[in-house]
C-alpha cells in the first residue's frame, strides 16, 4: 500500500506541493495568536506550592517585585550636594513609571526624631541647595547607622545607592503591561545618566530579570536561528553535495517550523524562554529524515538507478527507521511532561508536534519537491574502502577488545554521575553579556544580592504585633538572622518600634529598645503612620487587623542546594523558639530552588516511562523481544556517560538540566534504529552471518549517521551559545550525549551484536 502512495507522490509532484503549501499555510496562521510572557512566574504551575505560598503572602502584603536604580557616581561618594540632588529628583520621577506604588531611596527615608515634646517624621534629604558640610555628615551618620538601609538602599562606604521602586502589575495585559514600565525605566536611566555624567545607572530588580528572559530569546531568535540555518546548509552541501537535496532540505525545516508554531499559536500555547528554542531543535532534528532518503537515494542512483526509481526505494528502505526514529523522539520529548515546570512541558510538546510534521513532509511533500526539481548523480562503481568499510573492518577485527574496553570506559564516566549535585542561581540563568547580569553582579558587590526570602510571622489575633511577647520574638530572630554570614540585610518591623521608642523618649540612645506594652506600641504604631506619606505606609510589613508582619531577608546570591538548607534553618528556629504562632516562608528564590530538585524528581518518572514505551515499540517493530531488549544498552549508556563526563567538568544540575535524560533518549534511539533494522534486514533478508549484517549496516547507514550526528551535535552546540543558561547548558548536554551516542552505536553495539549472535543464521526465535 505505501509502495503505491509513493508511487503516486512521485507521479503528481506539483499537486503534492501546493497541497502542502497550502496546509501549512492554514497551519501558520495561527502564529499571529502567539504571545510571549516573560513572568518568571511562569516556570511554575498554578498548584507548585511555593508558588501558591508566595502569591498568597503578596495577598496579604503589598507585592515585591521591584525595579532598582543602582547609583555609583565615579567620585564613589552618596552625600553630596549634587549627587543628592540628582537621586532626590530620580525618585521625584520614578513615581511616573507605571503601576509604581512605592518608591524608596536614600532621600526619601522617613527619618523620625524627637523635636521638643513632639515626634516629627519627615524625609531624610529635603533641600538639597541649603545642605551645609554639617548637614551632610548628619545625613551620612544617620543613614549608615539605620539598619533598614544599609545595605539596601545604601552600602556600607557610602560609595553605591538604590533608589527601588516598587511595581504592582494589574496582569489584564502582561504583553503590554511589562515593555511599558522597561520603557519608561529605560528613558528614566537614558536621562539620568545624560544630565549626571558622573554617575553610572545600573538596572536591576525581578522586573527586569523578567525582561531579560524576553529579550535573552529574542537574541537567541534573531542570532542562533540564522546560524544554524547556515550549519545545515553548509553541512548539506559540503556532505551530499547537491544543490537540490538542500534547497529540498531547507523547505522541510521551514515549513516543518512554520507549522509547528502556527499550531502553537491556534492550541493557545505561550512563548517563554525555554519554549522559544523550539525552532532551533526542530530545525535540527527535521534534517535527520532528510539526510536518510537523500543518502539513500544518492545510493542508488550512483548505480545506475533512475531518478523516479531511487526515490521509491529510498523511501522503502528508510520508511520503517525513519517513522521509528520520529516515534522515538516525539515520546522522548512527548516524557518532559513530567516536568515540574510548565515551559519545559510545552518546548517537549512543540519539538513533538514538529517531529511529526516534518516525519509526514519528509515522506510527502521532500520525494515530491525531489521529482519536480532537476536532480543529477554522476554514476560511478560502489566504492569497496571508503571510511565506513575502513571503521567495520576495524570494528569486527578488534570486536573482542572493543567490548569489554567500552564497558569499561562507559561504567567508568558512569561512576561520576553523583558528582553531579542540584545547583540553580535564577540570576546566573544569564550569562556575563546581559546587562541585568551585570547590574545584579554590582549590586551583590556593593549593597545586596537578589536571594529573597519573605517571611510572614501570624499571631492569630487582631492586633497581636504590639504584644511586647511578639515583638521580642520577631526581635530575637532578627539578631539570629542578623548573625547568619550569608544574610546581607533584614526588613523587620522591631527596627521601626525601637527607632519610635528612642524618638518618644527625647531621642535618649538608652530607650531604642522595645516598647514594653501592647498600649505603647499601638500608640507608637499609629502616631507614626499618620505621619507617613502616601506610598510609604507599612503595607509592606504589616496586615490589615495588625495581626501579622513579614520579615524580609536579603541573602547574598546562593545556590538552590543553600537556599534550601536555609529554609530548613528557618523553619527549625522558630519550631524551637516560637511554636505558637504560624509562619509561612515564601519568594522567588525559593520557588527557584525548589523547582530543580522537584523537576528531577518527576523527570525520573517521565524518562523511565519513555524507556519503557520506546523499549516496546522497538521490539514490535523489530519483530524481536531479544533486540528490544538489546537496544535498552546502547539507548542508556550515552546519557549515563553524558552525565558522568558532566559530573567531572561542572557538576552542577539545574532546572534545564533535569530534563536532558528525557529530550536525548528520542534523539539517541535513532542512531540505534537505523543501525539495527539494517543489521537484522541483511540478517533476515540476505542471510548474512553477524560480522557480515555490521559491515552491511556500516556501509549502507554509517554515512548518513555520522553526518546526521554532526549535524544534530552542531545545532544543539548552537544553542549552547545563547546567553539564557536554561538553553545553553541544555544544548551543550545534549549534543556531548548526541555525539557519545554515535561512539556507543559505532564501537559498542556492533561488538555486542557480534557476540550475541555468534551463528551464522538468525535462530527460528529472532526472525
Amino acid at each position: 500500500m505505501s509502495k503505491n502512495i509513493f508511487k503516486w507522490l512521485t507521479d503528481h509532484p506539483w499537486l503534492v506541493i501546493l497541497t502542502s503549501i497550502l496546509l501549512v499555510f492554514a497551519a501558520t496562521y495561527g502564529a499571529q495568536k502567539l504571545v510571549f510572557k516573560s513572568d518568571y512566574r511562569v516556570f511554575f504551575g498554578k498548584d507548585n506550592p511555593q508558588l501558591v505560598a508566595y502569591e498568597a503572602m503578596q495577598k496579604i502584603y503589598s507585592k515585591s517585585d521591584t525595579v532598582n536604580f543602582i547609583l555609583a557616581p565615579k567620585n564613589k561618594k552618596i552625600f553630596t550636594p549634587k549627587h543628592l540632588a540628582a537621586i532626590q529628583l530620580l525618585t521625584e520621577k520614578s513615581w511616573q513609571i507605571p503601576y509604581s506604588t512605592r518608591v524608596n531611596s536614600i532621600t526619601n527615608f522617613q527619618y523620625s526624631h524627637a523635636e521638643d515634646d513632639d515626634m516629627i517624621v519627615e524625609d531624610l534629604v529635603d533641600d538639597t541647595s541649603r545642605l551645609t558640610r554639617n548637614d551632610l555628615e548628619k545625613i551620612k551618620k544617620i543613614a549608615l547607622s539605620e539598619p533598614l538601609l544599609i545595605n539596601s538602599i545604601i552600602s556600607k562606604n557610602a560609595d553605591v545607592t538604590n533608589v527601588s521602586v516598587t511595581i504592582q502589575l494589574p496582569g489584564k495585559n502582561p504583553v503590554k503591561e511589562m515593555p511599558t514600565v522597561v520603557k519608561k525605566v529605560r528613558q528614566l536611566k537614558a536621562e539620568f545618566e545624560a544630565k549626571n555624567p558622573d554617575i553610572k545607572v545600573y538596572l536591576s530588580g525581578m522586573v527586569m530579570m523578567n525582561t531579560s528572559f524576553a529579550e535573552s530569546s529574542i537574541h537567541d531568535s534573531s542570532t542562533l536561528v540564522p546560524l544554524m540555518f547556515l550549519v545545515v546548509i553548509v553541512a548539506i552541501g559540503l556532505l551530499l553535495k547537491t544543490i537540490t537535496g538542500t534547497i529540498s532540505t531547507i523547505l522541510i525545516i521551514l515549513l516543518s517550523i512554520a507549522s509547528t508554531m502556527g499550531l502553537a499559536g491556534w492550541l493557545g500555547f505561550y512563548l517563554t524562554g525555554p519554549s522559544s528554542s523550539a525552532p532551533t531543535m526542530i530545525l535540527t532534528l527535521a534534517v535527520a529524515d532528510c539526510i536518510h532518503i537523500l543518502s539513500s537515494m544518492f545510493y542508488e542512483m550512483r548505480r545506475g538507478m533512475e531518478k523516479k526509481k531511487a526515490i521509491l526505494e529510498s523511501l522503502k528502505v528508510n520508511l520503517q527507521p525513519i517513522f521509528l526514529t520520529s516515534a522515538t523522539t516525539a515520546i522522548g520529548f512527548l516524557s518532559m511532561n513530567f516536568s515540574d515546570s510548565p515551559p519545559f512541558r510545552d518546548l517537549g510538546n512543540l519539538v513533538a508536534i514538529g517531529v511529526t510534521i516534518a516525519f509526514i513532509l519528509s515522506v510527502t511533500l521532500f520525494p515530491a519537491l525531489l521529482s519536480a526539481l532537476p536532480l543529477r548523480v554522476k554514476q560511478k562503481p560502489e566504492e569497496k574502502h571508503d571510511l565506513m568499510d575502513k571503521i567495520s573492518q576495524f570494528v569486527i577485527n578488534k570486536r573482542r577488545i572493543l567490548l569489554p574496553v567500552m564497558s569499561v570506559i562507559m561504567l567508568g564516566f558512569a561512576v561520576f554521575i553523583p558528582n553531579n549535585h542540584l545547583n540553580d542561581d535564577f540570576v546566573k540563568y544569564f550569562d556575563e553579556t546581559v546587562p541585568f547580569r551585570q547590574s545584579t553582579d554590582f549590586m551583590q558587590q556593593h549593597l545586596s544580592g537578589m536571594a529573597v526570602v519573605e517571611i510572614s510571622i501570624d499571631s492569630q489575633k487582631s492586633s497581636g504585633i504590639n504584644s511586647p511577647e511578639y515583638l521580642k520574638t520577631l526581635d530575637k530572630f532578627t539578631q539570629w538572622l542578623r548573625n547568619m554570614p550569608m544574610v546581607d540585610h533584614v526588613n523587620t518591623l522591631t527596627d521601626t518600634m525601637k527607632r519610635l521608642n528612642k524618638n518618644m523618649h527625647g531621642d535618649d540612645p538608652s530607650w531604642y529598645k522595645l516598647p514594653d506594652s501592647n498600649e505603647l506600641s499601638a500608640q507608637y504604631l499609629l502616631l507614626y503612620e499618620m505621619s507617613l506619606p502616601y506610598g510609604l505606609d507599612l503595607n509592606n510589613q504589616l496586615n490589615v487587623d495588625k495581626s501579622s508582619s513579614r520579615i524580609i531577608a536579603t541573602f547574598k546570591n546562593m545556590t538552590s542546594n543553600e537556599m534550601l538548607a536555609t529554609e530548613a534553618l528557618l523553619q527549625q528556629w522558630f519550631k524551637d523558639n516560637a511554636s505558637q504562632y504560624k509562619v509561612s516562608i515564601a519568594s522567588p528564590s525559593l520557588m527557584f530552588a525548589h523547582i530543580g530538585k522537584r523537576n528531577i524528581r518527576s523527570m525520573l518518572i517521565g524518562t523511565t516511562a519513555a524507556l519503557i514505551l520506546i523499549s516496546v515499540l522497538l521490539g514490535f517493530a523489530l519483530k524481536s523481544v531479544r533486540y528490544g531488549l538489546i537496544s535498552l544498552l546502547p539507548n542508556l549508556a550515552p546519557a549515563a556517560v553524558a552525565f558522568g563526563f558532566w559530573g567531572i567538568i561542572n557538576g552542577e544540575v539545574g532546572l534545564a538540566m533535569s530534563v536532558v535524560t528525557g529530550m536525548t533518549l528520542g534523539i539517541i534511539v535513532d542512531d540505534t534504529v537505523h543501525f539495527l533494522s539494517k543489521y537484522l534486514h541483511a540478517r533476515r533478508e540476505k542471510n548474512a552471518n553477524s560480522q557480515q549484517a555490521v559491515q552491511y549496516a556500516f556501509g549502507s547507514v554509517g554515512r548518513a549517521l555520522w553526518i546526521t550526528t554532526f549535524v544534530l551535535v552542531a545545532g544543539f552546540a548552537v544553542l549552547a551559545q545563547s546567553s539564557f543558561k536554561l538553553n545553553s547548558n541544555m544544548g551543550l548536554l545534549t549534543s556531548i550525549t548526541i555525539l557519545i551516542a554515535l561512539i556507543v552505536d559505532f564501537l559498542f553495539l556492533p561488538p555486542l551484536l557480534m557476540k550475541l549472535d555468534n551463528g551464522d543464521k538468525l535462530s527460528a526465535e529472532k526472525k
